[in-house]
C-alpha cells in the first residue's frame, strides 16, 4: 500500500501564510469601516436633504468634497507612513476620520455639510494607498493581486451589510430628539475612533519586526521582497522620482476612470433605486444591498485569475466593460423593468468591483521603497478626483432631467473609454512584462505567459 505524503512548506510560504491571516482581517475590518463612513452619506441623502433643503446638486457636491480633501492630502499622507510606519500612521488617520464622520450628525445647512465631508475627506486621506503600499512590505509581487482582491471585497461587503445596517439606523428617527440619518452617522462613526487606539498594538510594520514569524521565515520573506524590489521597472527609488514618472501618471488616470464608476454607483444607488418603485427606507437599502451582494461573489476568483495568468490588464479591461455594459442596462431599463435594470446594475457591480485589484497592483508593481509610497499615492489622488467629479455631475444632471438616467450613461461612457485605454496602455507595455508577472517559475517553471 503506498502512503500519500505532503510536502512541508517552505518558510517563504510559512510567513505569507502567516502575514496573510494576521493582517488581512484586521485590514479588510479597517476598510469596511472606510468605506461605510464615507457612502453611509448615499443612506441619508432622502431625509438629510428634506431636513437641510439640500438639492440633488448641493448634496453631489457636499459628497465630492470628501475626495478633493482626501486627493489633496493623499501624497503627504503616504510619505507619513513611509516615515513613521503604518501602526502610528494609520492610527492617526482613524481616530480624527472617526470623530469628524460622527461629527456630520450635528451639520445645519449646505455649507456646514460641504465643510465637514472636506475635512472628512483630509482625516482618511492617504488610508487607501497606505494599505497597499504596506501590502508591498509584506506580500511578494505575484501575491498581491490576490491579497488585494481580499482587501477590496471589503467594499462591496460593506455597502452589502452597511446598506441594510443604515437602513435600519434611519428608523431611529426621533429617539432622544434626534433624526434617523444623525443617528445613522454617529453610531457609524464611533468604530473608527476605538479601532484608531489599538491598531497600534495590533499591526507590525515589516517581517523584520514581526515577533509572531520564525527567524527563518522573517528573512525568507524579506529576502522575497527585497529581491522583488530589484527587478522593478524603475530603478530610482527616490521619492520625489516617482511624481514625476509618466507611467505613474498614466496609471492614475486609468485610476481616475475606474473611480468614476464606483462612487458614482455607490452614492446615487439608493436614489436609482428609489426611481424603481416606492420603498420604506429598511425596504429599498435591502433591495440596494443586491448588486454588492453579486459582485461580491467574483472578486476573489477573478483577482487570483488575474495573478494566475498575469494578464492583468486584459483582467481591467474585461471587467470594465462589463461595468459599462450593465450601466447601460440600467440607464435604458430603469422606468421600464425594474428587474432588468437590477440584473443590469448588478452587472455593473462585477464589473467595477472585480476591476480594482488587478487594476491596483500594476501600479504598485511600478517602484519600490519611497518612490513606492509617492507613485501608490499618486495613483489615488488622481483617481480619487473621480469620486468628486462623479457624483456632482451626476447631481448636476439629476437636477437638469429629473431623473438619474443621464448620470447612469454618462457614468458607463467613462467606464467604457478606461476599459479601452487600459487595454491599449497597460495591456501592450513590454516593461509589464517584467514588473507585473515576476516569479511566475517559483509557482509553475514551464509557465512562460506574461502581461497580455
Amino acid at each position: 500500500m503506498s502512503t500519500i505524503t505532503s510536502t512541508p512548506p517552505t518558510a517563504l510560504q510559512s510567513a505569507i501564510r502567516k502575514a496573510r491571516w494576521r493582517i488581512l482581517p484586521l485590514i479588510c475590518v479597517l476598510y469596511f469601516i472606510a468605506y461605510l463612513d464615507r457612502n453611509n452619506v448615499g443612506f441619508a441623502r432622502e431625509s438629510m436633504s428634506a431636513e437641510l433643503d439640500l438639492t440633488a446638486s448641493a448634496f453631489g457636491l457636499g459628497a465630492g468634497l470628501f475626495f478633493i480633501g482626501y486627493t489633496l492630502f493623499e501624497i503627504p499622507s503616504n510619505a507619513g507612513m513611509h516615515r513613521f510606519g503604518a501602526r502610528r500612521w494609520i492610527a492617526r488617520i482613524l481616530i480624527p476620520w472617526g470623530l469628524l464622520a460622527m461629527g456630520t450628525a450635528f451639520v445645519v445647512d449646505d455649507t456646514s455639510f460641504a465643510v465637514i465631508r472636506f475635512l472628512l475627506g483630509i482625516a482618511e486621506a492617504g488610508f487607501f494607498p497606505a494599505v497597499v503600499f504596506y501590502f508591498t512590505l509584506w506580500f511578494p509581487v505575484r501575491e498581491r493581486a490576490a491579497v488585494l482582491g481580499v482587501f477590496v471585497l471589503a467594499q462591496p461587503i460593506a455597502n452589502m451589510i452597511g446598506a441594510p445596517l443604515s437602513g435600519a439606523l434611519l428608523e431611529l428617527d426621533g429617539v432622544a430628539g434626534l433624526h434617523g440619518w444623525q443617528w445613522m452617522y454617529l453610531i457609524e462613526g464611533a468604530p473608527a475612533v476605538l479601532f484608531g487606539l489599538v491598531v497600534p498594538f495590533l499591526l507590525t510594520d515589516r517581517p523584520s519586526a514581526a515577533r509572531w514569524l520564525a527567524p527563518d521565515e522573517r528573512v525568507a520573506l524579506e529576502t522575497a521582497i527585497t529581491d522583488d524590489n530589484t527587478r522593478v521597472t524603475s530603478k530610482n527609488h527616490n521619492f520625489l522620482a516617482a511624481l514625476k514618472d509618466g507611467r505613474a501618471w498614466a496609471y492614475a488616470f486609468l485610476n481616475l476612470g475606474m473611480v468614476l464608476g464606483i462612487y458614482g454607483l455607490a452614492f446615487w444607488l439608493p436614489s436609482i433605486v428609489g426611481e424603481m418603485g416606492d420603498f420604506e427606507p429598511f425596504q429599498r437599502s435591502l433591495v440596494v444591498a443586491i448588486p454588492y451582494a453579486v459582485g461580491a461573489c467574483f472578486v476573489l476568483w477573478w483577482s487570483r485569475r488575474a495573478d494566475r495568468t498575469g494578464k492583468r490588464a486584459w483582467h481591467v479591461a474585461v471587467s470594465l466593460s462589463v461595468a459599462a455594459i450593465g450601466l447601460l442596462g440600467a440607464g435604458f431599463t430603469l422606468t421600464v423593468s425594474p428587474v432588468i435594470a437590477m440584473a443590469s446594475l448588478s452587472l455593473a457591480a462585477i464589473g467595477i468591483y472585480t476591476a480594482i485589484a488587478p487594476m491596483l497592483s500594476m501600479s504598485a508593481s511600478l517602484f519600490s521603497g519611497a518612490a513606492a509610497a509617492a507613485g501608490i499615492g499618486l495613483v489615488g489622488a488622481v483617481g480619487n478626483v473621480g469620486g468628486f467629479i462623479s457624483p456632482v455631475a451626476v447631481g448636476w444632471l439629476t437636477d437638469l432631467t429629473g431623473s438619474t438616467q443621464a448620470g447612469i450613461l454618462l457614468l458607463a461612457s467613462a467606464l467604457a473609454i478606461t476599459a479601452f485605454a487600459t487595454w491599449r496602455f497597460a495591456g501592450r507595455r513590454p516593461e509589464g512584462d517584467t514588473s507585473l508577472a515576476l516569479n511566475k517559475t517559483e509557482i509553475d517553471p514551464t509557465r512562460t505567459d506574461t502581461e497580455a
